[in-house]
């Protein structure tokens, strides 16, 4: 195929328009109109149809003055890769952890404030917490929600946390600011998370994050169990070996 009929069958707005994506999915926290302008190289009016007809098909989300992709992206790769997904691949994994604790194991990516699960493998134990592949819950007290955000860069968490609602779950709930960005700087320092009855009493869960070729963080894979099984240390002794041996399986995907 020649110059002539590559210039003549490339559809300029398309290539925008995937641009457009693929900065959206560099700032899962969410961008402004006018940062994508500037980013994308783009006049405010090109912006905004361009991230307008992302939101009208499904592929981004808006949240006041904030634009930022959908999970609904995980349907096409799902496609693409022939019904092989991260996730089925990553089932038999988590399935392999949740027999081994008797616990459930879950995975889940960032969407705006929340944690979206895309996987869960129950356990055999009850939790009041009703969950499931498609549940959304608040990133900032929640384990795969803390290892989520430790992988954002500085501005990213800013912007996150200038949007967050934080509100008290429990009484153990941190919502002081700075002392959500100490747990979230060790969740980064620690490779891991524990978050003790925050979301709610009698819930313990620790997660590990999951990372592409390139060493972003992508999604995070946890273990949730009864405060009553496992203590805090019990948790970072006996179940994090299990999640780490998963994490190194499931990141292998990345790779073949």
């Amino acid at each position: 195929m020649d110059d002539e009929t590559v210039s003549r069958d490339h559809v300029g707005s398309l290539e925008r328009g995937l641009g457009v994506m693929e900065i959206l999915a560099r700032h899962p926290s969410g961008m402004t109109l006018t940062e994508m302008a500037e980013q994308a190289g783009l006049t405010r009016a090109g912006a905004r149809r361009f991230l307008l007809t992302l939101t009208a098909t499904g592929y981004a989300t808006q949240s006041g003055r904030l634009f930022s992709l959908s999970p609904r992206l995980l349907t096409v790769a799902r496609t693409w890769l022939g019904g092989a997904s991260l996730w089925s691949f990553a089932a038999p994994i988590m399935r392999a952890v949740a027999a081994q604790l008797n616990e459930a194991c879950s995975a889940a990516i960032l969407s705006g404030q929340d944690v979206v699960y895309v996987a869960r493998i129950p356990g055999r134990r009850i939790l009041s917490v009703s969950l499931d592949v498609g549940t959304r819950l608040p990133a900032y007290c929640t384990s795969m929600g803390r290892m989520l955000l430790a992988g954002l860069t500085p501005a990213e968490l800013d912007a996150f946390f200038r949007k967050a609602t934080v509100e008290r779950r429990t009484p153990k709930t941190i919502v002081e600011r700075p002392l959500l960005a100490k747990a979230i700087a060790k969740a980064r320092m620690d490779g891991f998370a524990i978050v003790d009855e925050e979301l709610e009493l009698g819930l313990r869960s620790i997660a590990v994050p999951i990372r592409d070729r390139a060493g972003r963080t992508v999604a995070a894979i946890n273990v949730s169990t009864q405060s009553a099984r496992f203590s805090v240390a019990d948790m970072e002794r006996e179940i994090l070996p299990a999640l780490l041996e998963a994490r190194q399986r499931v990141e292998d995907f990345f790779v073949v």
